[in-house]
């Protein structure tokens, strides 16, 4: 009997034992496993809002990119973006065209608004207050708007450089040369529903100063992702530069502020995201105690091991096994959906890239007036050079692509007459894709001058690097020889802004063209760093390494 005693005795101890190591395994893992979750739900969310404010910021600058040497004193300016701004279904409240007028234009603008049937056409302040006599400096008008409806109509001729708010806004875009976002504010009315106004500058080609902006406003409920009641958190809007005021929105997607207190809940998580250069913060708050859950969860599992101790004793080993099983695939899971959010984060951000060469591709080349025949010979050209360097990158999973590659007769017009020497250089994605597109426009329009002179090639491409790491630079040089300015076919305007501006700023570097005695030469001047961008290839080896699980 004493010995059974000592037994059961020693099984109740092991049992006890037993028990509360289960319960306290079961508090950590239920407490972990709701962190997981929780942290897991808002990486998500927090991705999902950057990205819906990323294409509403792109369709700021597509829309400011539409606009060629603008006349700004037109009430009509949207007019030729009005179907491309409801393409891009940003769910904006109004768009419009803000004027940067002198004094002596303030007369032809009021006409301007007239005619085009606004109902107040006179150029006054944004609390409808005459502007007075004494304008010595350009200021701000709203011109144009979408939609037009008999709240908005109201609008137009406000003076919106001293507005609290939005004039600020234009100011620092107008200094920054970029879109910028204002602070939230009411949108249409004072009463209105509160909103974000991003303004993107509008440059003239070959000013230095903006003519005028394009405005998208928003409202901040749905740019929120508005979470329902059986989401794990509740998120609120904060300017960092504010620490106790932040913005909520409702399930309605009404938005609220509100002060917090030393006493009000801390938030589970803080994450950062940016629109029009402007730095935000989502705060996230948790619905639910994932403490006091764990604990009543652990208590259930101690008090069954006291009652049960037999069994707890007996299946202990395999719920202990199971337990790190689960712990494992769970880790492995949460790697795994890491990497995949990751990789569609990069894929989005390359497809975007992709998208917006494109966009501009086909609105430079079939521009109005262009010829039609020669348009659609440069607009397959140049689609075709594009998915050809997608083709070669897609090949070598984004590592980069030869640049010798980049001269395959397949995408380059007379590849076989151009003599192309150099070392071999593995150039980066965003490189290649900006080379490929540049060789492209030297070759199509050099076709007016072509001949062969003895046995040597009429086009030369040739590169070379010098100088020692990190300090190396990239030099290219295309030359055409026996070409001058009457035989060689004019660069497109589309090509004059890749050669000038788009080529050399994507690789941070240089350019110049020019005649001499008997060729046209074009020179390209990099740093290697950016050339061959060794970030980014390490970037996507990460992405294509396969996923282990933990030891």
């Amino acid at each position: 009997m004493l010995r059974l005693g000592v037994i059961i005795g020693v099984i109740a101890l092991l049992g006890s034992a037993l028990s509360g190591l289960a319960a306290y395994r079961v508090h950590d893992q239920e407490l972990a496993l709701d962190r997981i979750a929780l942290a897991r739900a808002i990486d998500v969310h927090a991705s999902l809002v950057q990205d819906r404010l990323t294409e509403r910021e792109l369709l700021a600058r597509v829309a400011s990119g539409l606009f060629r040497a603008p006349s700004v004193i037109k009430a009509n300016m949207l007019e030729p973006l009005r179907s491309s701004i409801y393409a891009f279904k940003t769910d904006f409240v109004v768009a419009s065209w803000i004027a940067r007028l002198r004094p002596d234009e303030l007369t032809v603008a009021e006409a301007e608004l007239h005619q085009a049937g606004f109902p107040n056409p006179t150029i006054r302040n944004f609390d409808d207050t005459p502007l007075g006599p004494n304008v010595d400096r350009p200021i701000d008008v709203l011109m144009d708007l979408e939609p037009r409806n008999s709240e908005t109509s109201k609008l137009p001729g406000m003076a919106l450089d001293r507005q609290p708010i939005v004039g600020p806004m234009l100011a620092r875009a107008m200094a920054e040369g970029k879109p910028v976002a204002s602070d939230p504010t009411p949108l249409l009315r004072p009463d209105g529903p509160v909103g974000i106004v991003l303004a993107a500058p509008v440059v003239p080609q070959g000013a230095t100063a903006p003519a005028g902006f394009v405005t998208f406003s928003y409202e901040i409920g749905p740019l929120l992702l508005t979470n329902d009641d059986l989401s794990l958190f509740s998120v609120a809007l904060k300017d960092p530069r504010n620490a106790s005021d932040e913005l909520v929105a409702n399930d309605q997607g009404a938005v609220s502020s509100r002060t917090r207190g030393p006493d009000d809940p801390v938030p589970s998580s803080t994450r950062t995201v940016t629109f029009g250069n402007h730095d935000w913060s989502l705060v996230y708050y948790a619905k639910s105690n994932s403490v006091r859950r764990a604990q009543q969860t652990a208590a259930i599992v101690g008090v069954i091991g006291l009652a049960l101790t037999g069994i707890i004793c007996g299946l202990f080993g395999y719920v202990a096994y199971n337990n790190l099983r689960l712990s494992r695939e769970i880790q492995v899971r949460i790697g795994f959906e890491r990497r995949l959010t990751a990789v569609i984060d990069e894929l989005n951000h390359r497809v975007k890239n992709i998208l917006a060469v494109i966009q501009s591709i086909v609105t430079r080349t079939l521009r109005h007036g262009s010829d039609i025949d020669v348009a659609r010979e440069l607009l397959i050209g140049r689609i075709h050079a594009m998915s050809n360097v997608v083709t070669l990158l897609s090949e070598s999973q984004w590592q980069g692509v030869q640049l010798r590659g980049l001269f395959e007769a397949r995408a380059i017009p007379h590849a076989e007459r151009i003599a192309v020497t150099g070392p071999d250089i593995t150039v980066s994605a965003r490189a290649a894709q900006s080379l490929s597109l540049l060789f492209f426009e030297l070759a199509s329009h050099s076709d007016e001058g072509l001949s062969l002179v003895g046995k040597h090639p009429h086009i030369t491409a040739k590169w070379e690097v010098t100088g020692e790491e990190p300090n190396a630079v990239f030099h290219f040089r295309w030359e055409e020889c026996n070409t001058s300015e009457a035989t060689r076919r004019p660069d497109s305007d589309f090509g004059l802004i890749l050669l000038d501006r788009v080529a050399p700023e994507a690789l941070g570097g240089t350019s110049k063209r020019f005649f001499t005695e008997a060729s046209y030469v074009y020179e390209l001047t990099a740093p290697m760093d950016t050339v061959i961008d060794m970030t980014e290839r390490d970037r996507t080896e990460q992405f294509s390494a396969p996923v282990h699980p933990p030891r």
